[in-house]
């Protein structure tokens, strides 16, 4: 049998897209992607752990922000291209911005609203 990781189909850069949602309220917090590095490690740390394409770089979401992931289950979809990480999310962050979740800017009336409040100023987060 085929080592599980080679079962995902990778892009060209060796990545594959994850959609991270929360475990209790399925609400979905952020997109990341992974390498099989980090893959490897989220699974043998049980926190998440992504790939950095700006910094070219693994990170471990939290260890500069203290808002880090808890992961309870990952799961691949039909297609075996893209990710769902299950999460706890420690802290009630996971936006860079501050806010709970990512997606926090709606589309209403061909404009981008701001539809979710800063829960912690970022420059306290990443003093």
């Amino acid at each position: 049998m085929d080592n599980w990781l080679d079962q995902i189909k990778w892009n060209d850069q060796g990545l594959v897209p994850v959609v991270v949602q929360d475990a209790s309220s399925k609400q979905v917090l952020m997109h990341a992607w992974m390498n099989r590095e980090s893959l490897e490690k989220t699974c043998n740390s049980g926190l998440a752990t992504y790939w950095s394409r700006s910094r070219q770089s693994l990170w471990t979401k939290g260890e500069t922000s203290g808002h880090s992931q808890q992961v309870k289950s990952i799961a691949l979809d039909c297609d075996n291209d893209t990710l769902l990480l299950e999460v706890i999310q420690l802290g009630g962050i996971a936006c860079h911005t501050g806010r709970v979740h990512c997606f926090y800017q709606k589309l209403n009336n061909q404009e981008w609203q701001i539809s979710e409040p800063v829960i912690k100023n970022p420059d306290e987060i990443y003093k």
